[in-house]
């Protein structure tokens, strides 16, 4: 990553039917990267394919959004399932988006692991080589965005395949560099200047202040808002306006 550049990256698509997650078309003017339900813990069909139909729309680099089979707890709770069987999971949702966006006349370039998947390969280097494997499976060069520092990107690298890393604007750290669990009051950051604010410490000084008040080091190429945050639309402004303010471009990372 440039030391003035960063790209945006926001989880989108995740809708079903006429329960609206988000406000999807109003993240996309303010983003460089998407990361696109694949159906398993948001998103069907028809979101998917206008979702993709958006990221054409604004040139925007699409990502696969895996997650467990979990709609109900949409995709947040930890589930322990055999190997073969998450790698299945995860080859079908991935294969599924690449069909569609490709038939759209677009191009996945990467996949990013949702909720408690993306969290429990942050640390579980069984469960990181699962989501690899099922990558290298596929055989169609997707890159894998995840977590700096995590277990995604030493069994990433370890294994050839392309790792990009990710911080978030809108998530609270602990000290260990991880996300501060969704059950912690302030988890989710929802105030727009505070999000900007994180994000310019992590492009500009590679770190983020955790909940106790300690800095972490993060070197990130890419930062996360989430699409289902309330606020998502006015903290992306925001960040927008903090990065231009600073000249730092906002570039999709590959």
């Amino acid at each position: 990553m440039g030391k003035f550049q960063i790209d945006i990256n926001c989880d989108l698509g995740e809708s079903v039917g006429q329960h609206i997650v988000g406000q999807d078309e109003k993240v996309f003017p303010f983003i460089t990267s998407c990361n696109i339900a694949c159906g398993f813990h948001g998103g069907d069909p028809t979101h998917m394919e206008n979702t993709i139909k958006n990221a054409l729309k604004y040139n925007v680099q699409i990502g696969a959004h895996p997650s467990y089979p979990d709609k109900a707890g949409f995709g947040r709770r930890k589930m322990k399932l055999d190997a073969e069987e998450l790698k299945a999971i995860l080859k079908f949702q991935v294969n599924t988006l690449t069909n569609i966006t490709e038939s759209l006349g677009g191009k996945v370039s990467y996949v990013k692991p949702h909720g408690a998947l993306y969290n429990t390969a942050a640390d579980d280097k069984e469960e990181a080589s699962v989501i690899v494997e099922a990558m290298k499976e596929m055989e169609n060069e997707l890159a894998l965005l995840g977590m700096a520092g995590s277990e995604m990107e030493t069994v990433a690298q370890n294994q050839g395949v392309p790792f990009f890393a990710e911080a978030f604007a809108d998530r609270k750290y602990n000290s260990k560099g991880r996300l501060l669990s969704r059950t912690q009051p302030g988890s989710v950051i929802e105030e727009p200047k505070e999000a900007a604010d994180q994000v310019i410490s992590l492009v500009l000084d590679q770190q983020v202040h955790s909940d106790q008040g300690t800095n972490i080091a993060v070197n990130a190429h890419s930062i996360c808002v989430h699409g289902d945050n309330a606020q998502a639309v006015i903290i992306l402004q925001a960040i927008d306006q903090a990065l231009q303010e600073r000249k730092i471009l906002k570039k999709a990372f590959r």
